[in-house]
């Protein structure tokens, strides 16, 4: 584990962050939940140690209603299956985190399936327009079942919602079934928070290569830049709801053309600084970054390495001003999981550790201090009481940083007092 990730984690264990749920909704507000992670597949679900682990830090924990270890909801019309969701809810509040569901996705019968079957290979398929009454009944359904669930994020990623003959995001569709389930949701409980569209923000390493598909924006940076038919989906969007508590996107900072990607991964993290920007001009809604990524396919990073990418990620996002970003913690059930929070085992991985130390350093109410390093490979983020700094090169570096000297590893991390 790099150099002071060992001394915070230990510290971690003092510390409990607030806003536990209770029941009938009384939880924290749409800009309380900072940073957190998500449920897939394999998570802590009979990882006695695991449990452990994310119980002696309560942190806000996402859970989609239909697949990622939720079985089928409502096989047929009327017939529920919440046995899966019911223990992952239960899991959540039972460690102290804040529970958050993502409503993806859809029953087979929704989308031209038979009743009573599941066929996961439909899983991204979006729901008809004419089930999409039945999909906000469903939500509502389980806003009732899980009172102490306060934060509802309509859908994932646009799933089947992309016209392959226009060549562009059916925003129009989207925004039906999501107004559909807003109205839905608030007439359960009008405390109920309930944010979108849940983008997936995709990008162009260069302006040419956006420009030869035809879909350059004008946002772009020395990152890169945005597709362009994100833009007009999520202002189509912003346009076009019934309502909304926070926005709510989703991506990467590897670029479409990966391949051709000039920039290293630490410069592309400056995408989500960019991309948060862009977002804050146009709505003054909290901002959630529901999943996040900073690791092409295959990259054959070490973990120190992983480490440091994922923690200048995690700056860039923090200086996007973001309310919220969700950790998409890749636990594959096997004793190798690069990345992820926990092993099999229920050992606890660096990134733990790291997701862990800028909740309880940096929330959406820290108030950021401008601190640089006087060597531009190292990056810095700092609030008064707490700092860290980032090695983005293979090599030590000693650098200074607001009058304190520090030494760094290659890709170390070091936490420490301005």
């Amino acid at each position: 584990m790099v150099v002071g990730l060992v001394v915070l984690g230990c510290l971690l264990a003092l510390w409990r962050a607030s806003g536990t749920p209770v029941a009938g909704g009384g939880g924290v507000g749409a800009t309380a939940p900072g940073w957190g992670f998500t449920h897939t597949q394999y998570s802590a679900d009979g990882n006695a140690a695991a449990q452990r682990l994310i119980a002696e830090q309560p942190l806000p924990q996402v859970q989609a209603l239909m697949g990622w270890g939720a079985d089928n909801p409502e096989p047929s019309p009327g017939v529920y299956d919440f046995a899966r969701l019911d223990a992952r809810v239960a899991l959540i509040t039972r460690s102290g985190g804040t529970p958050i569901i993502t409503l993806c996705c859809a029953p087979d019968w929704m989308k031209g399936g038979k009743p009573g079957a599941t066929d996961w290979s439909t899983l991204e398929t979006a729901p008809s327009p004419a089930h999409d009454a039945d999909f906000a009944a469903l939500a509502a359904t389980v806003a009732r079942r899980y009172p102490q669930v306060r934060d509802f994020v309509v859908w994932n990623e646009f799933k089947g919602f992309f016209d392959n003959g226009a060549d562009q995001w059916d925003a129009a569709a989207y925004t039906a079934l999501y107004n559909d389930v807003y109205r839905a949701l608030k007439a359960v409980r009008q405390d109920i928070e309930v944010g979108g569209p849940y983008l997936p923000m995709d990008s162009f390493a260069s302006g040419t290569a956006a420009e030869d598909e035809g879909h350059g924006s004008s946002v772009n940076g020395r990152w890169g830049m945005l597709d362009e038919r994100v833009v007009t989906a999520f202002d189509y969007w912003l346009q076009h709801k019934a309502g909304a508590d926070f926005v709510a996107v989703d991506g990467s900072t590897v670029p479409r053309d990966a391949r051709d990607a000039e920039q290293g991964p630490f410069a592309a993290t400056a995408k989500f600084t960019a991309v948060s920007q862009w977002i804050h001009a146009r709505t003054s809604l909290p901002l959630w970054w529901t999943e996040w990524y900073v690791e092409p396919s295959g990259s054959g990073w070490s973990e120190p390495e992983r480490d440091a990418v994922l923690a200048a990620g995690m700056i860039a996002l923090a200086q996007g001003h973001v309310a919220a970003a969700f950790y998409w913690n890749p636990e594959t059930g096997t004793a190798a999981c690069p990345g992820c929070l926990w092993s099999s085992t229920g050992t606890a991985l660096p990134p733990l550790a790291l997701l862990q130390g800028f909740a309880r350093w940096f929330p959406p109410t820290a108030d950021l201090v401008p601190l640089e390093a006087a060597d531009p490979r190292v990056l810095v983020l700092a609030q008064a009481a707490r700092g860290v700094a980032v090695n983005t090169t293979a090599q030590a570096v000693r650098t200074s940083v607001g009058g304190r000297t520090l030494a760094l590893p290659p890709y170390g991390i070091v936490w420490f007092t301005p």
